[in-house]
C-alpha cells in the first residue's frame, strides 16, 4: 500500500459523521422553554386557544417587519424608520376610508403607495447617494412620525369598515365537528379544516425530510444519525400539532396568520433560492469583496429598502385592521420589536449570516415574552428591562461564539 493510500485511509477514518446543529435550532429550543416557563407561571393561561389566537394576531405586523428587516440586517444594518411607516400608512388608509369613503382594496392600496414611496425614498439616498442607512432611516422616523400627526391632526380616526378589519380581525371559514365534550371550544365543535392543515403541513414536513435523506444517500453525502433526525422531527411535529389544535378549538385559522405565511414563503424563497438572495448574503459578508466581484451593491441596497417600505405599508394596514382605528401612537417602538427579533433570532450584527425561519421564531419569542409577562400581571416597563436583557444577551453570544472560533 502507498503512503499516499495510506493517509488517506487514515483521513478517512477519522471523518465524524456529522452531528445536528443545535446553533441552528436552538431558538426554536429556547422559544419552547419561554413558552413552557410562562405556562408554568402563569398557570397555563398562555395556553388556552384564545391565547394562542392572540399570540398570532398581536404578533402578526411584527413577524411581517421581521422579514423584511432581515434583509437589512444581512447588509449589515437596520432600518430605525419602520415604526414610523406603519403609522403613516395605517393614518393614509384610516382617513381614506373614514374622510374619503373609498373602499377597502383601494384604501389598502394607498397605504401600500405610500409605504413605497418612504422605502424608495430611503434606497434613493442609501444606494444613489451613498449616505449611511442609519442617517437615512433615522430622518424617516422623525418624517413618518410627523406626517402621520399631520394627517390624522393628532386624532385617533375609527371605527373602521369590517371590510377593511377583516384581514386583522378574520378568519377564514370553518367546518366544524361536534363532540361530546362540552368543554372543547365551549361546544361549538372542533374546526376540520384547521386539522386538515396542520395534517397536511405535518405530512409535507416528513415528506420533506424523507427527500433529503433520500438526496444525501444518493449523492453519498453524509447524513446526521437518525435518533438525532427523529428526534428533532418529533418537537417540530408536535409544535405544529399542538398549534392547529388549539386554532381549531377556537375560531379557526386567522387571515393574518395566511398572510405571515405566505410572506414567510415568498422570502425564505427568496433568500435561499435566488441569485437576489445571494446577492444579499454576500454584501453582508464582505461589500467590497461584493463590489470587486462584479455584483451591483447599489442596486442590492436600493431594492432592500424599497422592500422594507412596503412591508412596513402591509404591517400598517394589519395593525389599524387589528385595532379598528388608526392612531398618532401606532408603531411606536415596533422598529426595535424587528430588529430585535432579527438578532434573536440569530442573525449576525455584522451582517450576512441569519435565516427568515429565525427572524420569524426571535419574533415570537419576543412575542412570547410580551404575552407571558402580560398574563403573569407584570408592568410594562419591567417587559422592556426582560426584552432588553434578551437582545443583550443573544447579541453577546453570537459575539462570543465567534470570537471563540477565531
Amino acid at each position: 500500500m502507498s503512503k499516499v493510500e495510506t493517509k488517506e485511509t487514515a483521513g478517512a477514518q477519522t471523518l465524524k459523521k456529522p452531528q445536528l446543529n443545535m446553533k441552528q435550532y436552538g431558538m426554536v429550543i429556547m422559544l419552547i422553554v419561554v413558552y413552557v416557563f410562562f405556562a408554568i407561571l402563569t398557570g397555563g393561561k398562555n395556553m388556552t386557544p384564545m391565547n394562542i389566537n392572540n399570540l398570532i394576531m398581536q404578533n402578526g405586523y411584527v413577524v411581517i417587519l421581521a422579514v423584511g428587516m432581515l434583509l437589512c440586517v444581512l447588509t449589515g444594518n437596520v432600518d430605525l424608520g419602520v415604526g414610523s411607516v406603519v403609522a403613516a400608512c395605517g393614518a393614509v388608509a384610516g382617513t381614506l376610508l373614514m374622510d374619503f369613503g373609498v373602499s377597502a382594496p383601494v384604501a389598502m392600496l394607498g397605504a401600500l403607495a405610500v409605504g413605497a414611496a418612504f422605502g424608495v425614498f430611503v434606497g434613493f439616498f442609501v444606494s444613489k447617494l451613498e449616505i449611511p442607512p442609519f442617517i437615512v432611516t433615522l430622518a424617516t422616523m422623525l418624517m413618518g412620525r410627523g406626517l402621520c400627526y399631520v394627517i390624522l391632526k393628532a386624532q385617533t380616526k375609527g371605527p373602521l369598515p369590517a371590510s377593511y378589519n377583516w384581514i386583522g380581525t378574520g378568519f377564514l371559514p370553518t367546518i366544524r365537528i361536534m363532540t361530546d365534550n362540552p368543554d372543547l371550544n365551549k361546544g361549538k365543535g372542533i374546526d376540520l379544516i384547521c386539522l386538515v392543515v396542520g395534517a397536511v403541513i405535518c405530512a409535507l414536513i416528513i415528506l420533506a425530510e424523507i427527500k433529503s435523506q433520500h438526496t444525501a444517500k444518493k449523492h453519498n453525502l453524509p447524513t446526521i444519525p437518525l435518533w438525532q433526525t427523529v428526534a428533532k422531527d418529533a418537537v417540530i411535529l408536535f409544535i405544529v400539532g399542538f398549534f392547529f389544535w388549539k386554532l381549531a378549538n377556537y375560531n379557526g385559522i386567522p387571515v393574518v396568520l395566511i398572510l405571515m405565511a405566505a410572506l414567510v414563503g415568498i422570502y425564505h424563497f427568496i433568500t435561499t433560492k435566488t441569485v437576489a438572495g445571494r446577492q444579499v448574503y454576500a454584501m453582508g459578508g464582505n461589500a467590497k469583496a461584493a463590489r470587486l466581484s462584479g455584483i451591483n451593491t447599489k442596486k442590492v441596497f436600493f431594492w432592500v429598502y424599497a422592500n422594507m417600505g412596503l412591508l412596513a405599508a402591509v404591517a400598517g394596514i394589519v395593525l389599524s385592521a387589528r385595532n379598528q382605528s388608526a392612531t398618532p401612537k401606532a408603531g411606536d417602538g415596533f422598529e426595535m420589536d424587528a430588529i430585535a427579533s432579527c438578532y434573536i433570532g440569530g442573525a449576525a450584527t455584522s451582517g450576512g449570516v441569519g435565516t427568515i425561519i429565525g427572524a420569524v421564531v426571535g419574533a415570537f419569542i419576543m412575542g412570547i415574552l410580551n404575552n407571558g409577562m402580560s398574563l403573569a400581571g407584570y408592568d410594562t416597563n419591567v417587559q422592556k428591562i426582560v426584552k432588553g436583557c434578551v437582545l443583550l444577551g443573544a447579541v453577546t453570544f453570537d459575539l462570543l461564539s465567534k470570537r471563540k472560533k477565531r
